[in-house]
């Protein structure tokens, strides 16, 4: 395999199990030295020994994405350890609870907004300047096709990514002068625990693996990449722009 990402730092959040997962040992396998955050430390080792057999090489770090203040020691330590970010995988999410938006109690309301949207802000936050400091830094974040559409029972999940879209692509525009492209990712239906929970009827065997995808996602890390503040669609296999209602 090609080492496109030799000497290149990246960092993948929910990198435990999923989509999280096979990015990281993809990024891995082109030679990137992968910062993998995610809570579960079992899952963490797991893919650490995974990489290894991989020859690529990981720096652990189990962490909770709603302790904000942490995320910003964090991106200090990258920072006087690495001095810059080239990649930044925004994956973890949550799907919270499937139910009418006058059922959803508040504390399931905060949690799903917490990890999807608000631990991405604080994520940008802290590593916006490790990401000018890189030569070609790339950003992509895992959205939803949920994200555009209004269905029933889906409020605070769909709200969230929402909410992620237009964060993502105003971060997009203020860098759109510098060296840092970002963009959004939508994987539609794949073989992961989260859409085993919302679809439990749905045979995983007809979904799309992880790592298939994970491939994708690693394509847009690449320096190569020249697309800023739009949403590849991986169903599709296609670049979308978003458009301002007419």
């Amino acid at each position: 395999m090609s080492k496109a990402l030799e000497g290149k730092i990246a960092l993948v959040t929910g990198a435990s199990r999923g989509i999280g997962a096979a990015i990281a040992k993809s990024l891995a396998a082109k030679g990137a030295h992968v910062i993998a955050l995610a809570r579960t430390t079992g899952g963490l080792e797991e893919l650490d020994d995974e990489i290894q057999k991989l020859g690529g090489s990981a720096t652990l770090v189990p962490a909770d994405l709603r302790k904000f203040d942490d995320l910003d020691r964090m991106g200090q330590a990258l920072y006087e350890r690495f001095k810059k970010l080239d990649i930044l995988v925004g994956n973890a999410g949550q799907l919270g609870v499937l139910s009418p938006i006058p059922h959803v109690d508040q504390k399931a309301w905060d949690e799903v907004m917490q990890v999807n949207v608000t631990a991405n802000f604080r994520l940008i936050r802290s590593l916006d300047l490790l990401l000018r400091s890189a030569d070609a830094a790339r950003a992509v974040f895992i959205t939803s096709g949920a994200a555009n559409k209004a269905t029933a029972y889906w409020g605070p999940y769909a709200v969230s990514k929402a909410a992620l879209d237009m964060l993502v692509r105003t971060y997009a525009a203020e860098v759109s002068t510098t060296k840092i492209k970002v963009n959004l990712f939508n994987p539609g239906p794949i073989r992961t625990r989260m859409r085993a929970k919302a679809m439990p009827g749905e045979d995983p065997m007809t979904l799309t693996p992880p790592d298939v995808v994970a491939e994708a996602i690693a394509e847009l890390c690449l320096p190569s990449v020249s697309e800023n503040g739009k949403l590849y669609n991986f169903p599709t296999k296609s670049w979308m722009s978003y458009q301002t209602p007419s």
